[in-house]
């Protein structure tokens, strides 16, 4: 990989990581109601279920954009369409104070860090961006092992800095967060943010 296709997945990630769904929404539940420690081993466990889907394209889907490519086209568009459904859902409804407040976790660390990895790992977003988005970046036939190891790395310096301001400011700015003004605002960016990126993946080739 060249310096510029690790920009590339970073500048990806990042904007992925940014868009609230579902592992935001429980981070910040988990932050505004059990603190920033709690949510730290959340976003840790987030990271690693982040880490599960990197490591399963890598080891996959250069085999699939090869001997499958149809297949691989429909992933495509139905990552498409996914994120659409996605921004049309943030738009007119997305994060309420009702889901916040019904997904404030409790408990210590390692069930914090649990419930992160099992959120990423059931959350679509995250599925379809390893899998539709991550090939038109990163070129997978050419894909090394110190390359894999770079883009481990990259993920969770990307994810981590993405993520740590998201609970360091609900666990400082509870009552903030919790407004449905601020939510209105987080939900029609998110949606924005979403239908960007679905535009973004259907025209490349």
């Amino acid at each position: 990989m060249t310096l510029t296709g690790f920009l590339a997945y970073s500048g990806a990630l990042a904007i992925a990581a940014a868009i609230p769904g579902p592992g935001v929404t429980a981070l910040v539940a988990r932050a505004l109601g059990s603190g920033f420690r709690s949510s730290l081993a959340m976003s840790l466990g987030i990271v690693l279920g982040d880490l599960t889907y990197l490591t399963a394209v890598a080891l996959g889907l250069a085999f699939v954009a090869q001997s499958f490519g149809m297949v691989f086209l429909a992933i495509k568009w139905l990552g498409v369409a996914y994120l659409a459904w996605l921004a049309w859902n943030f738009w007119t409804s997305g994060i309420t104070p009702e889901t916040v407040e019904a997904r404030n976790g409790k408990g210590g660390l390692f069930s914090s860090f649990l419930a992160g990895l099992t959120v990423t790992l059931g959350n679509p977003k995250s599925m379809i961006f390893y899998m539709a988005i991550m090939p038109t970046v990163v070129d997978l036939h050419a894909l090394t092992l110190g390359d894999y190891g770079i883009l481990v790395a990259v993920t969770i310096v990307v994810l981590l800095i993405v993520l740590v301001p998201y609970l360091a400011l609900a666990s400082q700015a509870r009552w903030f967060l919790k407004t449905p003004r601020a939510l209105k605002l987080l939900n029609r960016t998110a949606a924005g943010f979403m239908v960007g990126a679905a535009a973004a993946i259907a025209v490349r080739q």
